[in-house]
């Protein structure tokens, strides 16, 4: 009978254990990632972007990106950029490895940014002397608005493309294999 009791107490105890965790609700701006290639049964994989996407909700693009502000390309953790093979970026050629996408807009152009920090929160702690490559890329304006930040890699001949847009604002950085 006292081995039942303790039974008891002890599966009485573990359920109001696992009853009282408190889950997170979902993120205002969900985590996402892309690669390329993208098929889920390619496994040669090329580059992966980790990124938040942050949703417009109303609000002015120009108040959230300001230009000639550093940016760290979406919400939450700086966007985090992993480059499976050598990668040529705006001249320079960036080895395998992982890096973060910092982004400074101005009015016609943004210049990315290809800093070698990694699992940083925002722009917070953002170190120019790590930069490995800086490129001026030109924005572009589409008419169709997106909501949320959004990016996605297409194959270009040998090169690969990875497109941002937020807004009806788009732009496009250029990878290559040297």
């Amino acid at each position: 009978m006292k081995n039942l009791i303790t039974l008891l107490l002890l599966c009485s105890v573990s359920l109001n254990l696992l009853q009282a965790q408190n889950y997170k609700g979902i993120d205002k701006s969900p985590l996402d990632m892309i690669e390329f290639p993208s098929s889920n049964s390619e496994t040669n994989k090329l580059i992966r972007v980790l990124y938040s996407r942050p949703q417009l909700n109303g609000r002015d693009i120009t108040k959230l990106v300001p230009d000639g502000k550093l940016w760290r390309v979406g919400a939450n953790e700086a966007t985090e950029l992993t480059l499976y093979v050598p990668m040529q970026v705006g001249g320079k050629i960036l080895d395998a490895g992982s890096y973060t996408i910092y982004a400074i807009p101005n009015l016609e152009k943004m210049t990315i940014i290809i800093n070698k920090a990694t699992h940083v929160w925002g722009s917070y702690s953002y170190n120019e002397s790590l930069d490995v490559t800086r490129v001026d890329v030109p924005i572009s304006e589409s008419i169709e608005s997106l909501e949320a930040l959004s990016m996605a890699f297409e194959a270009s001949g040998s090169d690969v493309n990875l497109y941002a847009g937020w807004g009806t604002y788009r732009v496009m950085v250029e990878f290559t294999q040297p």
